[in-house]
């Protein structure tokens, strides 16, 4: 078993990472507050994990919701079937919710969990690659909006995480593929020594050997953990975990939510973010290409998809986050394994490289 800590003073917590801990009472135990639990599942992890864990959570009075499962479905009406649940059964402020499932899952029930009664504790357990070394660690919970990605959320924290590496041998592979584009992010964003070693393992990692896939969760999360703990809402360093995501959630949003994988994206949108910074004299061609021979190896697209403008690219990207008083931050690169914060660019260069961008798909 390995865990990692998330430093955050009174609210620190535990990533538990091993096989065959998703039913374990034990490790549950300390992290529930009071006697009610909701577990929050979706089509998929209802049939492979739900009746394990209720049976691992029997000292507990617990109920159940099941979400329609995917990305076309983190909105707002989705948030209500926990609410529903939860007053329902009468749960007050001392209840726990669980998140039994991938990153739509966690970042929906999180969010119920910030907003019910002003707040009440929940678990993450992740049972996707990508949930596991990104979107269940570090607070950030939210849905979408028709508009834009992700635009309506909270930071709150969980009681733990708890990523058991057994669930990661019955995702689909396309998930599985989707969510080494965020192990490889950490490499990109300031550890070129893990992105050596993931480049020299990947044929381990798209083998699903157990020992490859824990070291490559246990090194993502603690990266993330590292800056995470540094800057908890996102006022500095912790943006550079969005390298790749403003192009990406552009692609997201334009192409209808579910219809590329927010790591099928987001790696396209990590390639642009190279071939930008390589555009500005940042980094240099060699290691554009560089990264672009990795996603594909893996099997993840390097270019924007094709029924997408680079005007529809450009304008999402103005609604982004990350945009202050109509000025735009984006993560670009020096070097692999060496990410920075750019503000201010120039709006008609970057629409000008969109539509380089969008002529080559």
């Amino acid at each position: 078993m390995s865990t990692v800590t998330v430093d955050l003073g009174e609210r620190s917590y535990p990533i538990i990472i091993d096989t065959d801990i998703i039913s374990r009472t034990e490790i549950y135990r300390d992290h529930i507050a009071g006697r009610n639990v909701l577990v929050v599942c979706d089509d998929n992890t209802r049939q492979h994990y739900l009746q394990p864990l209720l049976a691992c959570l029997g000292e507990f009075n617990t109920a159940t919701v099941c979400l329609p499962a995917g990305e076309a479905n983190k909105n707002l009406d989705t948030v209500n079937l926990i609410f529903d649940e939860l007053l329902k059964q009468n749960f007050d402020r001392n209840c726990t919710l669980i998140a039994l499932g991938g990153g739509v899952v966690g970042d929906i029930c999180g969010f119920a969990a910030a907003a019910y009664q002003r707040g009440v504790a929940f678990i993450q357990v992740p049972t996707t690659l990508l949930a596991q070394v990104d979107s269940s660690v570090g607070g950030k919970t939210g849905v979408n909006h028709a508009l834009g990605k992700n635009m309506i959320g909270a930071f709150h924290q969980p009681q733990c995480v708890i990523a058991d590496m057994d669930t990661l041998q019955t995702l689909p592979v396309r998930e599985f593929k989707a969510g080494l584009a965020e192990v490889i992010k950490y490499g990109l964003i300031d550890d070129v020594d893990f992105f050596s070693w993931i480049k020299s393992e990947l044929p381990q990692l798209l083998a699903l050997e157990r020992h490859s896939l824990a070291e490559a969760v246990r090194r993502s999360c603690e990266n993330k953990a590292r800056i995470v703990s540094a800057d908890e809402r996102e006022q500095g360093q912790r943006a550079l975990l969005n390298l790749g995501h403003t192009f990406g959630h552009a692609i997201e949003t334009a192409t209808g939510y579910g219809v590329w994988l927010h790591g099928e994206a987001i790696a396209a949108g990590m390639c642009m973010a190279a071939r930008f910074s390589a555009s500005h004299g940042y980094m240099e061609s060699t290691k554009v290409r560089e990264i672009e021979a990795i996603f594909s190896e893996v099997g993840l697209p390097v270019q924007p998809p094709q029924n997408m403008t680079a005007k529809q690219c450009y304008d999402l990207m103005r609604r982004d986050k990350k945009v202050r008083d109509d000025v735009l931050t984006l993560v670009l690169m020096k070097d692999i394994g060496e990410s920075f914060l750019s503000k201010g660019h120039e709006h008609n260069r970057l629409l000008s490289f969109l539509q380089e961008c969008f002529s080559k798909t």
